[in-house]
Parts: structure tokens; C-alpha cells; sequence
């Protein structure tokens, strides 16, 4: 029984694997906020704009612990890549109506030290067109726009998945 189970599994993960392998990134749908009042920290920014730079969308809502539990790595891999092209956007999508408040959406970014700029998506338009479904998620975008990674979870710096996200944020930064 435990052999079997092992055998399909194995092969799912292979078969999952050269799927992923083969498949063309898909390009990241720009945008859609486009008014002052739905961007903090930043006018409204466009991902047409941000071409040539990598970019990691971080999706959070301020209730979510696993979320703010990670900014304070955000704050630092924003701070050590940025020079090099790195440009961190966080997107706050709300999962209940009281997290919607604008006022309350900055001051959480002002409690957080959320210096980056974060677009406010109350109607779920960018989360919907990028079919996500969780908090915290990390999408790694690269120079020219395309999605190249999805990583989940509450990350911490030194942990295995931080140590994976920023391998991948160097190598899509090399020249």
C-alpha cells in the first residue's frame, strides 16, 4: 500500500514537474488602479512602467498575521535589492468589509514601516485577474513582465523559503 501510494505520487510530482517545465511564463495582467486614493506610498504605477526592473508583488490584508509576521523581511529584501533593480509593490486585497477602510489600510502601512508602495484593491480586480488565492503571496516577476515564480506563506528572513525567493530575485537580477 505504502509503496504504491509512493510510486503515484512520484510519479504526479514528475509528471507536475515537466509541465511546469515546459510552460511558457505567462505575462503579469497590468494594474488595475489607476486613481491616486487607491495607491500609497506612490503615485499610480503601472507595470508597463516598472519594465526592466524585477518586481515582487506581495498580496496581504492587515488582519492576516502570516502577513504582517513577513514584513519585516519584505522590508529588508526591498532594502537589500533595490539598487539593483528590485521594486516591491504590495497589494492590499481585504478578506473582510472592515479591512476596506482606506484610513485604516494607511495606517497600517505607517504601523508595518511599509515604505514601498501599495496599491489598495477593495474590489479584488488585480487579485481576481492574477487568480490568486492567499495571503501572503509572493509573485516574482521579471525584467520584461512575465510571472516567473509564486511563492505562499508567511516567510521570515534565514528560513528555506526566504533563502529560495531571494535565489530566485538574484538570478532574474544578473546581467
Amino acid at each position: 500500500m505504502h509503496t504504491t501510494l509512493r510510486s503515484s505520487l512520484l510519479s504526479l510530482s514528475l509528471l507536475l514537474s515537466a509541465c511546469s517545465a515546459s510552460a511558457q511564463p505567462s505575462m503579469a495582467p497590468e494594474f488595475p488602479a489607476r486613481s491616486a486614493e487607491h495607491w500609497i506610498n506612490s503615485a499610480p504605477l503601472t507595470l508597463a512602467s516598472l519594465r526592466g526592473n524585477v518586481v515582487l508583488i506581495d498580496f496581504w490584508t492587515f488582519e492576516c498575521w502570516n502577513c504582517y509576521r513577513s514584513f519585516p523581511w519584505l522590508n529588508q529584501l526591498e532594502e537589500k535589492f533595490r539598487a539593483r533593480g528590485l521594486k516591491v509593490v504590495g497589494v492590499h486585497t481585504p478578506e473582510f468589509e472592515r479591512e476596506k477602510v482606506i484610513a485604516s489600510i494607511r495606517d497600517k502601512v505607517r504601523a508595518f514601516k511599509i515604505s514601498y508602495p501599495v496599491m489598495v484593491d477593495n474590489d479584488h480586480a488585480y487579485w481576481n485577474a492574477m487568480k490568486n488565492r492567499y495571503w501572503p503571496a509572493f509573485y516574482l516577476i521579471d525584467r520584461e513582465g512575465r510571472v516567473r515564480e509564486l511563492y505562499v506563506g508567511e516567510t521570515h528572513a534565514g528560513d528555506a523559503q526566504a533563502r529560495e525567493i531571494e535565489a530566485a530575485i538574484e538570478k532574474l537580477l544578473a546581467p
